[in-house]
């Protein structure tokens, strides 16, 4: 029999969205990822971050941004003195999309259908609403799409404070929103040096308006 995709239960809490989001299949990437990666942190985070979707680490981890990607949102968080364990850290698609490599040794990174992201949106809208953040951090044009609609350019965006009230019409808590590059994309470029000081520009914006 086929299994029915979960419904995002009202009025939750962090655990039972989890828990509900452990069984989703609203979209078919939960046939071969390993399991569904949800958010973690603090219910009670001033800030959420939002990235892609799981990696391959992430993926056989349960957890967000434990990989490479995460090493390298640790180092600039740890410069900024912004303590991780006070954020909430979460995905816009909460399953690895991913093709395989090398007669299916090696799993590689694909990014997520528009489909894919619309579908696990009612996750990431339940995180924001049970968090209620000051500040929405949009790692990458996945994420920045997924609540900014598909029009949105992370080009014309980053680095600057934005205002958060409604996401395709739904209503979500006010928040200030910050979007900046994806730390992968920091990985992949010829001057990741360059590339991390953008990155970190960026969060610097973040976190001079936290000490405010």
């Amino acid at each position: 029999m086929a299994r029915t995709a979960a419904v995002v239960p009202d009025a939750a809490g962090l655990d039972e969205l989890r828990a509900a989001a452990a069984t989703c299949t609203g979209c078919d990437l939960y046939r071969d990822a390993t399991q569904t990666v949800f958010g973690e942190g603090s219910e009670r985070a001033r800030v959420v971050v939002v990235g892609e979707q799981p990696g391959d680490q992430e993926d056989k981890t349960g957890r967000p941004f434990v990989g490479p990607a995460g090493a390298m949102l640790d180092r600039a968080l740890r410069e900024l003195a912004v303590d991780r364990s006070a954020l909430y850290v979460t995905n816009a698609v909460k399953h690895f999309r991913f093709v395989r490599v090398e007669r299916g040794k090696r799993r590689i990174h694909k990014t997520p259908s528009r489909t894919e992201v619309v579908a696990c949106r009612p996750w990431l809208l339940a995180e924001l609403r049970r968090v209620c953040p000051e500040y929405v951090v949009l790692l990458g044009s996945v994420a920045t799409k997924a609540l900014l609609g598909p029009s949105a350019k992370l080009t014309d965006l980053r680095g600057r404070l934005l205002d958060l009230d409604s996401v395709d019409g739904e209503p979500v808590p006010p928040a200030r929103l910050l979007v900046t590059t994806h730390p992968s994309a920091i990985l992949r470029a010829p001057d990741r040096e360059a590339a991390y000081a953008g990155f970190l520009a960026d969060l610097t914006v973040l976190a001079k308006a936290l000490d405010k």
